[in-house]
């Protein structure tokens, strides 16, 4: 019969525990950080900039001063839905950003340019990051089905597959990492070097950035969190078992 007890229980509950106590500040870091960004985002959604450059020709100056040619910038509808399209080359900026000549509009448009420049210049991360989506994806959709029967028919080949597959989300999340931080630092280096902002437009913008990488971290940290918390689970139950399955 399973091991209801015993070394499977304890395995659960001292996987559990660390999960749920870890769980706090991650949950407060990923609160917080939401916060941030919708917080300076409005913030500086209200401050005009003095050139009077909405998003869209801030991805347009950036894009140039890259020497990037060939990537449109279009609208989209959606509050913060911008993002760059690698898959049609184009960048897309929701309502509050594409025609906005707003400090928050500039920065967030810059950073999205920023992601055009990696495609075109082949930056490794964002290159690694393209080939693993198909992993990626597989792993999302089947990893919590693979660890949902596993635990259920205490089977530990099975829940180790799906710790396999949920790694490979959790590796996406760290490769994404580098790659926002760094459209980032090219937005901002592109923007102090052209002179699209003053001074104080130029730290707005910043903060606005830095608080949206914030929210990758604490992506990243949840999902570490998770794979620990299954993890913990299978060394606890392989320590309680003579065989695969946990039946005796």
């Amino acid at each position: 019969m399973p091991y209801s007890y015993g070394y499977y229980s304890y395995g659960d509950f001292l996987a559990n525990n660390i999960y749920f106590l870890l769980l706090i500040p991650v949950l407060i870091l990923s609160v917080w950080a939401q916060f941030q960004v919708s917080g300076n985002f409005r913030r500086y959604s209200q401050v005009m900039n003095r050139r009077r450059l909405t998003g869209a020709q801030a991805a347009e100056a950036v894009l140039r001063a890259n020497g990037v040619a060939g990537v449109p910038v279009r609208p989209c509808r959606g509050h913060l839905s911008d993002h760059y399209d690698p898959r049609d080359n184009t960048i897309y900026l929701s309502e509050d950003v594409y025609g906005a000549a707003t400090v928050a509009a500039v920065g967030v448009a810059a950073h999205e340019a920023g992601h055009a420049v990696q495609y075109a210049v082949g930056y490794g991360p964002v290159r690694l990051r393209t080939a693993i989506i198909p992993a990626t994806q597989l792993g999302s959709r089947f990893s919590f089905i693979l660890l949902f029967v596993g635990l259920f028919l205490y089977s530990q080949s099975l829940f180790l597959a799906g710790i396999i597959l949920f790694s490979l989300t959790t590796f996406f999340q760290l490769v994404t990492l580098p790659v926002e931080f760094n459209a980032s630092r090219r937005a901002l280096e592109t923007i102090e070097g052209t002179g699209m902002l003053d001074g104080d437009e130029y730290y707005g913008a910043r903060k606005v950035l830095r608080a949206a990488a914030l929210t990758y971290v604490a992506a990243l940290l949840m999902s570490l969190l998770q794979l620990l918390r299954f993890v913990l689970i299978f060394l606890g139950r392989s320590g309680g078992r003579g065989g695969d399955g946990g039946r005796r």
